[in-house]
């Protein structure tokens, strides 16, 4: 999965609006409905802050799931 992908499920898995967390992470609801979408790529200090306000790891948003399956097949 992909930062915007990761973030988009962990959202909407803990039921906060785009504009919550958008707020709480200090950028605007179209900035992160850009990065959801994978048009815009969030700066690390970004990525902190919403890591922060969706109570996860930073790595969390970061790791593709998907593609540590692959490798893990592998090893």
């Amino acid at each position: 999965m992909s930062v915007g992908e990761n973030i988009r499920k962990r959202r909407e898995a803990a039921g906060l609006s785009q504009a919550y967390v958008a707020a709480q992470a200090g950028i605007s609801q179209a900035m992160l409905c850009q990065i959801e979408r994978e048009t815009k790529n969030p700066s690390l200090q970004v990525s902190r802050e919403i890591s922060a306000v969706l109570c996860c790891k930073l790595d969390d948003l970061l790791d593709s799931p998907a593609h540590g399956d692959a490798a893990d097949q592998g090893a």
